[in-house]
């Protein structure tokens, strides 16, 4: 058994950002179990053609580790892996690096955290999951998909040796994902058929690759780098109005996308097929500039309605449309509300998942009456829909920091935080949440949890707010729990 001060689970942003700060401390011992074979979490999973991210680079990567060399305004996948990898290397995370090892189990013992791997058992004061909230696809339940005839895969888990050039393929939704899978199989494919059940907003993406001068620019001068980013977060923050719905903050935006919609889309009949019926900012913003144009080739057929269910090489859909095809691309999405990891971490009074069975909640968005010593990174009401993924990760790992000093501190004295704490702020989550797009847009999101109704994905304020209310640890809301 190994045992350490800090055990963490995954290796994505949130996991490498934590293990670089722990290892920059050179205090705790702690070690990184990753269920794969190697790190990057999203950025290592999702490798169809086209990802990209859809947050400006510069943004997208840790304040305490630049990269002056982004290639891109906004930076394909295959770069942001290399960059994570590249973190971790440097920063000397490969000796705490247990890859390999899923966690399988995890249990409080009134002491410690006992944690079951597929590589061996870890024992740890404190248990900081890191999962992520974009970890797990979600596979819809079609009649009749196990028996397609061609290959079936989710965008997450994306088959290379799938050849589907001058084949017939489907592409089920038209998320963030299929917005740039469909670009890019436009054209190589012979055709393909996009089921829409719900049409996503677009606004224009306006990419482009960085001149070479630029990046020399960055290198030699951190400080434009850094006022690029700053320029890129403020710009982001002032989206949030739009979202709780103020005026004309919502309409501008509006706007934005009828315009990119009209000047993209001729036909009347394809456009109206293609603007949403709910408010924008419901749903996640598609930002693209060729979703549009890809859609409107006389090889690309948009059926506007969901794939109901599969004959053999039929797609058919809840049209009544027939498609025959040669291959499925499910771009369907991630368990998101409700998390699988939950289903394996087991506190004072029983597993995580049956505490969160009425909507995921935790204090500061990161910690949860009944689990003492754990801390859950991009969990409850951790995530944004209109700035960075990477601020919020590292406020959150500010907030671990500080209970890490405060455990110090008091050895042997767990930290648990008060079910009254877990409540107060969950009421203000609500309070925030009332009257935002999210939950009066008219769309049913991956956001808001379905059993609950409630917002229980974002942060419904802006970046700043979520730093000012969680980034330093305040040992006020914990109480003692004994061994």
């Amino acid at each position: 058994m190994t045992e350490v001060d800090v055990a963490v689970v995954g290796a994505g942003f949130a996991g490498i950002g934590l293990g670089i700060q722990l290892a920059r401390r050179r205090r705790e011992s702690f070690v990184l179990l990753e269920r794969a074979h190697g790190v990057g979490g999203t950025w290592r999973d999702n490798r169809y053609p086209g990802v990209a991210c859809d947050v400006p680079s510069h943004l997208y990567s840790f304040s305490f580790r630049p990269k002056p060399d982004w290639s891109r305004v906004f930076a394909p996948g295959n770069e942001i892996h290399d960059y994570l990898r590249d973190c971790a290397r440097d920063e000397g995370l490969d000796p705490h690096l247990r890859l390999g090892a899923e966690m399988q189990h995890a249990r409080w013992d009134g002491r410690r955290w006992r944690i079951a791997t597929s590589a061996g058992t870890v024992s740890a004061r404190v248990l900081v999951v890191a999962a992520g909230r974009l970890s797990e696809p979600r596979i819809p339940d079609i009649p009749g998909l196990s028996g397609f005839d061609g290959p079936v895969f989710h965008s997450a888990r994306w088959d290379g040796s799938a050849d589907l050039e001058g084949r017939r393929v489907g592409v089920v939704g038209t998320g963030a994902s299929a917005a740039q899978i469909v670009p890019a199989l436009a054209g190589t494919a012979a055709e393909v058929v996009v089921f829409q059940r719900t049409p996503p907003w677009v606004v224009p993406r306006g990419d482009r690759a960085y001149t070479e001068q630029e990046r020399r620019g960055f290198a030699l001068d951190p400080r434009a780098e850094r006022a690029l980013r700053e320029e890129l977060f403020d710009d982001a923050e002032r989206a949030i109005d739009a979202r709780r719905r103020v005026r004309p903050d919502i309409d501008r935006l509006r706007q934005r996308a009828l315009d990119h919609l009209a000047a993209q889309v001729p036909d009347p009949v394809l456009r109206a097929r293609l603007r949403p019926d709910y408010e924008i900012g419901c749903k996640r913003i598609v930002i693209s500039d060729d979703l549009y144009p890809a859609l409107g080739r006389d090889d690309v057929t948009l059926e506007p309605s969901a794939l109901a269910r599969v004959e053999k090489s039929t797609a058919v859909a809840a049209s009544g449309a027939h498609h025959p095809l040669d291959a499925l691309v499910l771009a369907t999405g991630f368990w998101t509300t409700r998390l699988p990891f939950a289903q394996r971490i087991e506190g004072r009074h029983g597993l995580l998942a049956d505490r969160w069975a009425g909507g995921m909640t935790a204090h500061a968005s990161t910690a949860v009456h009944g689990f003492p010593n754990m801390f859950v990174l991009n969990g409850p009401n951790a995530s944004l829909g209109h700035n960075s993924a990477v601020y919020m990760i590292e406020t959150q790992i500010d907030h671990v920091l500080g209970a890490l000093d405060h455990l110090a501190d008091r050895p042997g004295t767990p930290l648990e935080v008060t079910a009254e704490a877990e409540a107060t702020y969950t009421r203000e989550i609500d309070a925030m949440a009332a009257g935002t797009v999210w939950l009066h847009g008219g769309c049913r999101s991956w956001y808001v949890d379905d059993a609950s109704g409630r917002l229980t994905l974002l942060w419904p304020g802006t970046a700043r707010s979520f730093r000012a209310r969680n980034g330093t640890f305040d040992p006020r809301p914990y109480g003692l729990t004994g061994a």
